[in-house]
């Protein structure tokens, strides 16, 4: 007879099913399961990269429209006089309060043991309400932003669908933000997938990139960056009322979320900010899961951004 190892070896669970149970139950495994859906990614933190800290359910910020310029001009000195005092330009106070925006929806026992493999159920579960929380935030940070920007646009050589000229609108825009003397640098833009479309089959930009690559758009690559400018897409439906609008801006300055950052018990974060938890229903053979991000909006700086209308 072999003899026994001593000591034995701790108990040790098998089989799927209670393993996907275990880990709904358990706030720290999911939290680990969320850092797995890394492609779930939120266009409002791309759009407002400042990160904001709340109290009291609100956050105070000041609305920077005025230019970086004292109130009168600089004089000559003469030699042992004093230097002629000024009062630097302050921008307007402002105060957003917060709102917990989340979705439920429930995972059955019967979907978790019949879905193949078997986990693929708790990641269905998982992205649904996670998708829900970003498309909702992505839509309110985007209306923040078209609503803020109330600059005179910059008008389009001819429509993007047609005899466009892309770039050079591109780079009106850039002059329009980087020329206001208010220390802007316009690094983003923001268009629908359409325009997106019209953007990457234009003639005329084909022509000066460069030839014969795997990155190119016919080889199935994207253009990530034009004109030195990030490219960021985004359905339709997500821009204020579906109009078809193209918007460059400075995303370093324009402004940031603000977020609630303390997590209440039971709740696994992601890195995205998006708080979830779940609860057993047992009389009901289920699992409820909900998804949550408690944040608003904050564009501190209205200038920093140009809309291109009639593309």
């Amino acid at each position: 007879m072999p003899l026994q190892t001593y000591p034995p070896a701790p108990a040790s669970l098998s089989g799927d099913l209670i393993t996907i149970n275990r880990m709904l139950a358990n706030p720290a495994v999911i939290q680990r399961r969320l850092r797995q859906l890394d492609n779930i990614q939120f266009i409002a933190d791309r759009l407002l990269l400042a990160k904001y800290r709340t109290s009291g359910g609100a956050v105070s910020y000041e609305i920077n429209d005025q230019p970086l310029f004292t109130n009168r001009s600089v004089t000559a000195v003469s030699p042992g006089s004093e230097y002629p005092r000024a009062l630097p330009q302050s921008g307007t106070a402002a105060l957003a309060n917060v709102s917990k925006w989340g979705q439920a929806t429930e995972l059955t026992d019967e979907r978790i043991k019949r879905s193949v493999p078997m986990g693929s159920a708790l990641d269905w579960a998982l992205r649904i309400v996670i998708n829900t929380v970003v498309q909702k935030i992505d839509r309110l940070a985007i209306a923040a932003v078209a609503s803020a920007i109330n600059s005179t646009p910059i008008t389009a050589g001819a429509a993007w669908n047609s005899s466009a000229t892309i770039l050079r609108d591109l780079e009106l825009a850039k002059a329009a933000v980087d020329g206001q003397e208010m220390g802007y640098k316009a690094d983003t833009v923001l268009m629908t997938n359409t325009k997106y479309a019209y953007m990457v089959s234009d003639d005329k930009i084909a022509t000066l990139r460069k030839r014969e690559t795997s990155d190119n758009p016919v080889y199935g690559g994207e253009i990530e960056t034009i004109a030195g400018l990030k490219v960021i897409t985004t359905p339709i439906a997500n821009m204020p009322g579906q109009a078809d609008d193209v918007y460059v801006l400075d995303s370093n300055a324009l402004g940031g979320m603000a977020d609630e950052t303390e997590v209440d018990p039971g709740y696994a974060t992601s890195e995205n900010g998006v708080q979830v938890q779940t609860r057993r229903v047992a009389e009901r053979d289920v699992w409820h899961m909900w998804a949550r991000r408690i944040t608003v909006p904050v564009v501190t700086d209205p200038l920093a951004g140009r809309k291109i209308s009639g593309t």
